[in-house]
């Protein structure tokens, strides 16, 4: 197609599509389901998790130190139980996020087993709906990938509780799986480089598994395994509001297959606003290390911040990645708790002032975003901020950023799609109003 004419009726879309501004005020529109203080627009009930921001005393809402909480348990609570006793937490999460509780050891073990009867391709699946169809993007593939388990399942349609579960095991199984082989096919057709696949191996956690057969030599520490373990957990769930797991709802109130209610989650996650974050907060962050000079030097990186926030540096789009949150406001837990870990292991790196670089900018962007714009609530770094540091301390590549988001989230999502079906309600359709104006048809000879 002539570019010019895709640009002459690109132009005329534009014209007809803007709506102003003023016209959402006046009849109380809550753009992105939020009002202008950032409170969400109650869409559902669920007992699967819940995000705290704010608290109300005296009938007035105070900031608070943001909270995370799985079935009832702060998350603080659960990763500090699995961390005392020296496990892995993530399979454990899954079975609190699924089934309400935590398992006792003999559950928990038998979970485990199940996870790895379900860790198990279809046949030719990795050469036939991954290598021979590669696609520079990792998400993509997924998404796809996701789409073709479909057509090897003798059951699909099926909207059974107890079919979804098998469904969903499945899938929260393989998701590490597809991801890593995917990065693999990206590295042999896109960037001539050999083409390695490792299979998981039985004995081990899914965190080792990404490990094991992301790296060529198979080799990884202790406590890399433990913090990329960490990320899966706190990454697992955030409740039904979050734009994958709301997409989730949506689709699947329609009585769709789990394979296509999962895909639109994925294409949801995959959006540069929601789990494409963190590649932004590093992409911003060697931006930073590039122009700044002095590192620790708190007026000459406020002073770049300024301009990134002016739009004369970086992407020229005026934000700070990794800052600010729709419910949190003082803080986010999965940073706070990020933070931590990642420092132990930047320690363990030699990566002792990037680490502190990245403090820094946590600490100061706050009150340089405040001498900028109005703000609602407080401002905090999310778990974007750091979860893209630790990736890359874990020398986990960007292209697989956002498909370990996957990998930990098709838990919550599996989770929300079963508590939909539960419940059996009606389809999600909220409401748009017109505002165009209405006029006659013109025929074609006197237009």
């Amino acid at each position: 197609m002539d570019k010019k004419i895709l640009k002459a009726l690109s132009e005329e879309i534009q014209k007809s599509s803007i709506i102003d501004n003023e016209l959402y005020i006046k009849y109380n529109v809550k753009r992105g389901l939020r009002d202008i203080s950032g409170k969400g627009v109650l869409a559902g009930l669920t007992q699967i998790a819940e995000v705290r921001g704010t608290e109300v005393k005296n009938d007035e809402v105070h900031p608070i130190e943001g909270q995370l909480i799985y079935r009832g348990i702060d998350i603080n609570k659960i990763i500090d139980g699995f961390t005392s006793e020296g496990r892995f937490g993530f399979e454990e999460t899954i079975y609190l996020i699924l089934f309400g509780n935590l398992p006792d050891e003999a559950q928990l073990n038998l979970f485990k087993k199940i996870l790895v009867e379900f860790r198990n391709l279809p046949v030719g699946f990795i050469r036939d709906t991954i290598m021979k169809s590669p696609s520079n993007d990792v998400m993509n593939t997924l998404a796809r990938s996701v789409l073709s388990l479909y057509s090897f399942d003798d059951n699909p349609d099926d909207t059974s509780l107890e079919n979804v579960l098998r469904q969903s095991l499945c899938l929260i199984s393989n998701f590490s799986l597809i991801s890593v082989y995917s990065y693999a096919a990206i590295l042999y057709y896109f960037r001539n480089k050999s083409l390695i696949v490792h299979k998981p191996l039985k004995k081990l956690s899914i965190a080792e598994n990404i490990l094991h057969m992301l790296r060529p030599d198979n080799v990884y520490t202790k406590l890399e395994a433990i913090l990329l373990d960490l990320v899966l957990v706190l990454h697992a769930e955030h409740g039904g509001g979050n734009n994958s797991t709301f997409t989730n709802h949506v689709v699947s109130s329609s009585g769709t297959d789990t394979y296509s209610a999962v895909a639109s989650s994925i294409c949801s996650l995959k959006g540069p606003k929601h789990g494409g974050a963190n590649i932004k907060v590093t992409q911003m962050m060697e931006d930073i290390k590039q122009h700044i000079k002095d590192w620790k030097d708190d007026d000459e990186v406020a002073a770049y911040l300024n301009k990134i926030l002016s739009k004369q540096a970086f992407d020229n789009l005026g934000l700070i990645y990794g800052l600010g949150h729709a419910v949190y406001s003082l803080s986010d837990p999965r940073a706070v708790i990020l933070k931590r870990y990642a420092e132990k292991l930047a320690e363990d790196k030699g990566l002792r002032e990037e680490f502190d670089l990245y403090a820094r900018v946590e600490r100061l962007a706050p009150h340089v975003i405040a001498e900028h714009r109005k703000m609602y609530k407080g401002i905090s770094a999310n778990v974007d901020f750091y979860s893209g540091l630790v990736y890359k301390m874990l020398n986990i590549p960007p292209e697989l950023f956002t498909p370990l988001f996957a990998v930990a989230r098709i838990t919550g999502w599996s989770a929300h799609r079963m508590e939909e079906i539960a419940n059996k309600g009606k389809i999600i359709r909220p409401a748009y109003k017109s505002v165009a104006t209405e006029r006659e048809y013109v025929k074609l000879e006197d237009r």
